[in-house]
């Protein structure tokens, strides 16, 4: 990222904290605003319920916390599924388009076996062998010579050619049966992981909703200081004292991709173009650069090449909490954009407001 994009983008990375639009957890910059203390009443006068304190909503926060994040697990495990489910739907029809050659060409060959045994009817029911003995003609027994050979060769060949077909044949059929026996499991994984996703979001969105106008804010505040918090810690150790790597053009497609989808909503499973979870916006983003990566976070950590956090470079893709259950592109600036939870839209953030377990590199 040259200068000129660099102060933009840390120009505006000033402009989004200050108007405090990174409000989801582990995504805000700007601090919290304190609490106004409550304005006494007169004796007697009827008061309202006082609002829980602050430490009652800090543990909801914590408790909305490791219900998203439960949530972002399964959703990882139905990603998984699904994307093996597609692997091996595709393996089935392989192997079904192999089994139907082999059926045509095992009649192919049953075939030819047929119409050698109708020639021998012709002949008496002698085989070639026989005929050939029998002869009296010196040349015509030198011939007959020759074409026992080239028909015992054919006939060898030809009933090796039919085991060998019937071989594949058998294994093709094995191998079809073991793939829709991973197929039904991998369909039953999905479906539960569907349930754990549905049951935590829920529980989630109904803790939410049990709080008032006023305590959601103070939520809100709470998550962007827990935010800020992290962010400040992280970059108070000079982590980006020696990060000074420039994109490659692969990144900066890339990360042109994900910051355009900046503001569409999270759905969990979703790849685009509407919506995406975190790492539906990561693997579309390097899939419109031209190299495609994994689909989960969690293969994602596994299969791309590990980076030093002081060597990443914009496009550069962060993964995040011990299990690598979320994942956020590096932007530059110590900046990411995510795809954070439910309920929240891609958005800017910091790269150190959430716990990093690593940096891959897709286009190393």
């Amino acid at each position: 990222m040259g200068p000129g994009k660099r102060g933009l983008l840390t120009a505006a990375l000033t402009v989004v904290c200050a108007v405090t639009v990174l409000a989801a957890p582990g995504t805000a910059f700007a601090a919290p605003t304190p609490t106004p203390a409550p304005t006494p009443r007169a004796s007697g006068t009827p008061t309202a319920p006082a609002p829980p304190p602050d430490k009652d909503l800090e543990r909801v926060r914590q408790k909305l916390d490791g219900l998203y994040h439960d949530a972002a697990v399964a959703t990882d495990a139905y990603n998984a599924a699904e994307e093996k489910a597609e692997k091996q739907s595709a393996e089935i029809v392989a192997l079904a388009k192999k089994i139907v050659e082999g059926q045509q060409r095992l009649k192919r060959l049953k075939n030819q076996a047929g119409a050698a045994a109708r020639s021998q009817y012709r002949t008496g029911g002698l085989p070639p062998t026989a005929q050939f003995l029998l002869s009296d003609d010196p040349g015509q027994f030198l011939d007959g010579a020759g074409l026992v050979l080239q028909g015992q060769s054919a006939t060898k060949k030809l009933l090796g050619e039919v085991t060998r077909t019937q071989k594949e044949l058998r294994e093709y059929a094995d191998d079809a049966s073991a793939q829709w026996k991973k197929l039904e499991a991998g369909r039953k994984a999905k479906a539960a992981a569907k349930k754990r996703i549905e049951r935590q979001i829920d529980a989630a969105e109904k803790l939410e909703s049990q709080l008032e106008k006023k305590e959601k804010e103070r939520l809100a505040k709470l998550e962007e200081a827990a935010a800020l918090k992290a962010q400040t810690a992280w970059l108070d150790t000079g982590v980006l004292k020696d990060v000074d790597g420039k994109a490659s053009a692969r990144g900066k497609k890339a990360v042109a991709f994900a910051t355009a989808q900046l503001g569409k909503p999270y759905v969990w499973g979703a790849e685009g173009p509407d919506s995406f979870d975190c790492s539906g916006l990561t693997s579309q983003a390097w899939a419109a650069a031209g190299h495609p990566v994994p689909r989960t976070s969690q293969e994602q950590w596994k299969q791309l090449r590990h980076v030093d956090v002081k060597d990443m470079r914009p496009g550069d893709l962060v993964i995040y909490f011990g299990d690598a259950s979320h994942v956020a592109m590096y932007i530059g600036d110590g900046a990411i954009v995510h795809a954070p939870r439910p309920g929240r839209s891609v958005t800017v953030a910091g790269a150190g407001s959430m716990p990093i377990l690593g940096v891959v590199r897709p286009d190393a």
